[in-house]
């Protein structure tokens, strides 16, 4: 297998806003994240995913873009970005950027020409279509509640937007969009960014003629906007403008099976090095992001056998359970209240020992957990409040809808970072753009750097290990014992060396056999007092350990 940095890195993922707030205004910055670089290299990453820092009116947090070769004045200025990069660059790591070019913010000057008339040489950009003020041009809804098109007073037109109102989508059949969208790629490598994480990528080629939808299993309309008829077209395109350099880049590609995208992240004929994919995190849903249903162990061991699997060889995983979209990890697959420590302890060695690249969403290496919001008025993120208002409007019971926000809004991951225990938790010296968690006083950074068995100082020695054993990077995948209700274990080899992970997944003790094999010893784990590991175990709840032979001594 091709070794490469990206496949051996360990990708931290940095919310700027709520990062740390350097200048008193509460909201983070960028002056924020170089104070905190030390911090990142005292936990061992080696690579930043920013998430969007451009210019952008923040109608749904930076993913509406207004100008995408400034930033966002909140955030700081291009010479603050400028020193951002050099100093991360200093500390040995790399810096990845968030490339948003599915959609624009309708505040974006390429938008504000096109709505000016239907023959303004911008309205291409766009996809426009005419229609009566009642009835959409088709049937296509939006990721965030209602149908997919806005209408315009002014020119008596429609126009697409997947997401919401504010973010037209751009129409990647107009070569012009394509050149735009290639100028801005270079304009952030000649900066010297290492790589980019490319939102809904697998959106931008949509069906023409743009049909009405029939299948809707998903969301009405994705059989004609989700891996359309020219995205391969469209991706090789994108791979070609990032030229010869060492470019990492990660596809988020939403409605998409194993099989489109290992497509996508084929080694030889693929377009982009891994895929944010979404089926494990759709696992405890049922008809929507907030319907939450109880998981299935099995279904979810299922499934990321099926991705090491089909990947090993071919493709490249990107490993993650949590991030800016998806509610906190400790909270959803573990239990934060009566095994906080050990859940998150076990999750986390779960993504850091299969084959692929770990994403660590900011907070995740303390244990940052959802948070309980009293009221409606608490929340900030656009998709949670179009939903609470779209199932207050059908009628249903606003602290039901409540109950569903507190588990599943994204704002569960946006919170401040933690820092200490003192007034908003060393996030800022002010009140913060969205509530803290009142958890701050035990859970945060300072108190977990004291503490040796922290689940901060656990993230720390694996990250160490997975730079010691290349095993946990480039070894293959045997799932042991696929059949067991409560334990996820497989082997890991690599070059003479043998990897046996053993998760618990579940709050309750269990029994597991261990396969026969080499004499092997305790890599890491999460409890204390092990003795003896050969035979039949007793698992305690959320026990997790990782063996290894001893051909390396």
């Amino acid at each position: 297998m091709k070794r490469s940095w990206w496949k051996e890195a360990v990708v931290y993922q940095i919310y700027p806003r709520s990062f740390r707030d350097s200048n008193g205004d509460g909201i983070g910055d960028l002056q924020g994240i170089i104070e905190k670089l030390d911090y990142l290299s005292y936990l061992g990453i080696n690579a930043i995913w920013l998430n969007p820092v451009y210019k952008s009116p923040n109608d749904d947090n930076g993913y509406d873009i207004s100008d995408y070769l400034d930033i966002m004045e909140e955030f700081g200025s291009m010479k603050d970005f400028d020193q951002l990069l050099a100093a991360v660059h200093e500390k040995g790591m790399r810096l990845i950027m968030d490339l948003v070019v599915n959609h624009t913010s309708d505040e974006h000057p390429w938008f504000l020409q096109s709505s000016k008339s239907p023959d303004n040489p911008y309205r291409d950009y766009y996809f426009w279509r005419t229609g009566e003020k009642s009835t959409p041009p088709n049937n296509w809804q939006s990721f965030f509640e209602g149908p997919a098109w806005q209408y315009d007073d002014a020119t008596s037109q429609w126009y697409l937007h997947l997401f919401t109102r504010k973010q037209p989508d751009l129409n990647w059949d107009n070569p012009k969009v394509r050149d735009e969208v290639r100028e801005i790629i270079r304009f952030w490598l000649k900066k010297g960014v290492d790589g980019f994480r490319m939102d809904v990528i697998n959106l931008i080629s949509k069906r023409p003629g743009l049909p009405d939808g029939t299948d809707s299993s998903d969301l009405l309309g994705h059989e004609h906007f989700a891996n359309g008829p020219r995205i391969h077209e469209y991706l090789r395109f994108v791979q070609e403008s990032l030229g010869d350099g060492d470019v990492m880049t990660v596809g988020e590609t939403v409605i998409a099976d194993l099989d489109t995208v290992a497509g996508y992240v084929d080694e030889k004929e693929g377009s982009f090095n891994m895929a944010i994919n979404f089926e494990h995190v759709t696992l405890d849903r049922d008809k929507g992001s907030f319907d939450p249903i109880p998981l299935d162990l099995q279904a979810l061991k299922g499934c990321f056998s099926r991705w090491q699997k089909k990947l090993d060889g071919r493709g490249w995983n990107c490993l993650y359970l949590s991030n800016h979209d998806q509610p906190r990890q400790v909270s959803r697959f573990g239990e934060d209240a009566n095994y906080h420590r050990e859940s998150a302890t076990m999750l986390a060695t779960l993504l850091h020992s299969m084959q692929g690249t770990p994403f660590i969403m900011q907070g995740e290496e303390i244990g940052m957990t959802n948070v309980d919001f009293p009221s409606i008025g608490d929340y900030r993120d656009i998709a949670t409040l179009n939903y609470y208002r779209e199932q207050l409007t059908a009628g249903e019971n606003p602290e039901s809808i409540l109950e569903r926000v507190r588990q599943c809004s994204r704002d569960n991951a946006r919170t401040p970072m933690q820092w200490n225990d003192q007034d908003y938790a060393g996030f800022s010296d002010t009140a913060s753009w969205i509530g803290i968690n009142t958890n701050f006083r035990t859970i945060n950074v300072k108190s977990e750097i004291e503490d040796p068995d922290s689940i901060l100082n656990y993230y720390r020695q694996l990250i160490k290990l997975r730079r010691e054993y290349p095993v946990f990077v480039y070894g293959d995948f045997t799932e042991i014992h696929p059949e067991h209700l409560q334990v996820f274990s497989y082997k890991r080899r690599f070059e003479g060396t043998e990897l046996l992970a053993v998760l618990n997944l579940s709050g309750k003790e269990c029994s597991f056999s261990l396969p026969d094999g080499p004499s092997r010893r305790l890599l890491i784990g999460n409890y204390t007092g092990r003795r003896g590991i050969t035979g039949t175990l007793t698992l305690r709840p959320y026990e997790a350990m990782v063996l290894i032979d001893d051909m390396r001594g």
